[in-house]
């Protein structure tokens, strides 16, 4: 059985399949019938294996949603190797910008005027251009300086015909192939689209740098751009310009001008405050999304990518952080064993000594060679080919921290990471104690107190009450005594047939030393049916025990 081709997605199949092919996945092409879409030169594997850099330059020609898509990817090292990880975790937008007519016609169909009632200037060269959008700089009318952010034309409607496409196959691969069943192609896609679609609503976008302002407010040395949501829609986002220039284009030189350490240190606490604190930050801090300001700050732009953290995670990822940060490698393992699921064929011992290794080897790296992130990312792929399933929020810190780590190595090259978070846990637990304690935390408490004062009198008197009447029970649901009632007949009633058949054998043996007249193939012939009678009996009895004997399954 093969998928069902759609000429409308036709094109889409072939590239698809070409990847698989190319990476050494020609069995799924096979398996999926999608090796029809193929010519006889694509269908022959190629005969070195694509080197890991090659599939991110791959996935650039295949356009935005296949960018997005090793993006995604790359937070998935249960499923990739480690060389596929690290140039994924690399991936950039590298397209040309769109046309300043179409930019025109999009914000002035956004904002519903034209390009020169909204702005006293609009630059029309763009200042950088990414696959879902392109940001010029421009004036509003109060003189006030903005960035422009603009989506691209149509860009929905074609993600949403890629999605679809990708959506058959792996729906196919999930219900057809060891791979799909093992890690769920499709449950995994929702998730992407869900995230994508999200992404591409530039209103969402705005929403989160109002909330990360407010998060980072007392950290004087970061600075996070204004949206302005007069002149912002579904397609277009306004927000402040700032002044800067990205941390990838300073020089030496130039970091002799301020306090790399002390920056780089409150850019690693306030991620650290977001992630483990508040349980919202911005999951993309590469170095063309930071940006070091005129007077010195770090800016924090392109707010399309969040993470949320849930806080009973935010406990367990802060120990997982300090036990790597202090090289205790059984406690890092205990964490991951107890975030993630378990699966069969869990081998616990073998798992504990590769983090154990793991975590040993950053004990003796130098400041320059140590990468938390990059450790993060290690445990979690460890994870993942032990069959144990981690959150995807574990994986993303991961990028996250490995992103920050190369941040904080440009503005500081001798800053360590490891330190700084050994140096913050104890802030960090404060603040969490503190938020644990906030006003709509105790008034629930209170409410959930005020509930158990309520109806403890009652209940009291009902327990009283039962135990005067000799009414108590106690249920205790550890066997299903109807089960065990069941099972024990099942043997009384073998033990019984199996005493008849034996008598019945017992008795023909008996029986064949009488003379009669009555014979069957020349022997006695009541002899002979107790035999046939104790033979039909067996067979009955073996067909019961074989076919209807079954362990339960539930």
């Amino acid at each position: 059985m093969a998928i069902s081709l759609k000429p409308q997605h036709l094109n889409r199949y072939r590239q698809i399949a070409w990847l698989f092919v190319k990476y050494g996945r020609s069995d799924l092409v096979k398996q999926s019938g999608l090796d029809e879409t193929l010519d006889a030169e694509q269908r022959a594997t190629p005969k070195e294996q694509a080197k890991a850099s090659e599939l991110a330059d791959d996935l650039e020609k295949l356009g935005p949603t296949f960018v997005k898509l090793g993006q995604l990817l790359s937070t998935r090292v249960e499923m990739m190797p480690q060389a596929y990880i690290e140039a994924l975790t690399r991936l950039q937008d590298k397209v040309e910008p769109f046309s300043f007519a179409e930019v025109e016609k999009i914000v002035a169909s956004e904002l519903g005027v034209r390009l020169s009632k909204a702005f006293s200037d609009f630059e029309s060269e763009p200042m950088a251009a990414a696959s879902l959008g392109q940001v010029h700089k421009a004036r509003l009318r109060n003189g006030r300086q903005v960035a422009v952010k603009v989506q691209r034309p149509e860009i929905r409607e074609r993600m949403i015909e890629d999605l679809d496409a990708l959506e058959e196959i792996a729906e196919f691969l999930d219900g057809h192939t060891e791979m799909g069943k093992r890690y769920e192609f499709g449950e995994m896609l929702d998730q992407f689209r869900k995230s994508l679609l999200r992404e591409l609503d530039y209103r969402q976008e705005a929403g989160n740098l109002t909330t990360l302002r407010d998060q980072l407010k007392e950290f004087e040395s970061i600075v996070v751009p204004e949206p302005i949501f007069d002149y912002s829609t579904s397609k277009v986002l306004t927000m402040e310009y700032i002044h800067g220039r990205k941390v990838t284009d300073l020089s030496p030189l130039g970091r002799m001008e301020f306090d790399g350490n002390a920056l780089a240190e409150e850019v690693f606490r306030a991620y650290l405050e977001q992630i483990l604190v508040n349980g919202f930050f911005h999951a993309d801090p590469h170095p063309g999304n930071v940006f070091l300001t005129d007077d010195y700050r770090i800016a924090l732009i392109d707010l399309g990518m969040v993470g949320r953290i849930m806080p009973s995670l935010q406990e367990q990822l802060l120990q997982l952080l300090l036990a790597i940060a202090e090289g205790r490698g059984d406690d890092a393992a205990d964490i991951a064993i107890k975030v993630g699921d378990t699966r069969e064929n869990f081998d616990e011992v073998q798992f504990r000594r590769r983090i154990t290794e793991i975590v040993a080897k950053q004990q003796g790296a130098n400041v320059e060679n140590m990468q938390v992130g990059r450790l993060v990312l290690e445990v979690t792929q460890v994870s993942g080919e032990s069959n144990i399933r981690v959150p995807s929020e574990l994986t993303m810190l991961g990028k996250t921290l490995l992103n920050l780590d190369q941040v904080g190595r440009t503005i500081a090259p001798d800053f360590d990471p490891n330190a700084s978070i050994r140096r913050h846990a104890a802030q960090i637990m404060q603040q969490r104690l503190v938020k644990s304690l906030s006003p709509g935390n105790l008034f629930s408490g209170v409410l959930e107190l005020k509930d158990l004062v309520q109806r403890l009198p009652t209940r009291i008197n009902k327990i009283l009450d039962a135990i005067a009447d000799n009414k108590l029970k106690v249920e205790v649901d550890a066997i299903d005594e109807k089960t065990l009632i069941v099972g024990f007949q099942k043997v009384a009633n073998r033990i019984t047939v199996g005493l008849i058949i034996a008598s019945l054998i017992v008795g023909a043996a008996l029986l064949m030393r009488v003379e009669t007249t009555f014979r069957i193939w020349g022997y006695p012939g009541l002899a002979i049916l107790l035999f046939l009678g104790a033979a039909g009996a067996g067979v009955v009895l073996l067909v019961n025990i074989l076919f209807y004997d079954e362990p339960d399954k539930h």
